[in-house]
């Protein structure tokens, strides 16, 4: 297996914890511009920066209660106001990314690939489909089975039966010159009641859902983050380090 690692593209791992949705959105920008940066280099004068890499990168973390919105979402999704997220104690962000409005908190596995797809293919469409095949066959481990839902980005649990689908993963996802930003949200052991409060993705007809509902028990969420950093590295035929 190592000499196969050898051959494969590397993403750094970086496992930030819990940390606020803020930081970790700055962070995600910060490794954004420095392969921006490498790329104008590139561009400006192929030949003296042509071994010039752009490291990649997938950060794990949960965040604090936090709703965030897309740039294409509607703020009516939104179903309280400021003074009614405060007694929550939900923070609320307007994002750059795709998709309308989710939810994160405790709970969650968050994963925020910042990756150069020149690297792998440029396909923003495949990328997604790739991201939700991690968390399908990281939700197989578990004994759930899982998919897909036409005309919806995320993970769904019975996704062709009218009136049973239910979301466990959202999706949101931006690129810059072929390097993303943002991911996805697992729901393992979540707190479900915060979905009341917004139309959550801005589908008012299906629900969400957590493993732990799913399963009746808490999930280990070590075990789901070991299980899914093993499906990122299949899918994306890359090795972690």
């Amino acid at each position: 297996m190592k000499n196969k690692n050898l051959f494969m593209k590397s993403i750094k791992l970086k496992d930030l914890g819990s940390i606020e949705y803020k930081k970790a959105w700055d962070l995600q920008e910060e490794l954004l511009q420095k392969g921006l940066n490498v790329k104008s280099l590139r561009f400006k004068n192929p030949e003296a920066f042509a071994d010039r890499t752009i490291d990649n990168y997938l950060l794990l973390c949960t965040h604090p209660h936090v709703y965030t919105l897309g740039k294409s979402g509607s703020i009516d999704n939104l179903l309280v106001n400021q003074d009614q997220m405060e007694k929550l104690g939900v923070q609320f962000y307007k994002t750059n990314r795709g998709g309308d409005i989710t939810y994160h908190g405790p709970g969650q596995l968050v994963a925020y690939p910042v990756l150069d797809l020149e690297q792998y293919e440029t396909d923003l469409n495949k990328y997604m489909r790739n991201l939700e095949e991690v968390v399908i066959l990281t939700l197989k481990e578990f004994g759930i089975e899982s998919g897909r839902l036409e005309g919806s980005t995320g993970v769904w649990l019975d996704p062709g039966v009218v009136g049973k689908e239910r979301k466990i993963c959202a999706m949101g996802v931006r690129s810059s010159r072929w390097i993303t930003l943002h991911g996805l949200a697992l729901n393992m052991n979540a707190d479900l009641q915060f979905f009341n409060f917004i139309i959550p993705c801005g589908i008012n007809d299906k629900a969400v859902t957590s493993m732990e509902k799913e399963l009746g028990a808490k999930v280990d969420e070590g075990k789901v983050a070991e299980i899914f950093k093993t499906k990122f590295e299949e899918v994306f035929s890359s090795v972690l380090v």
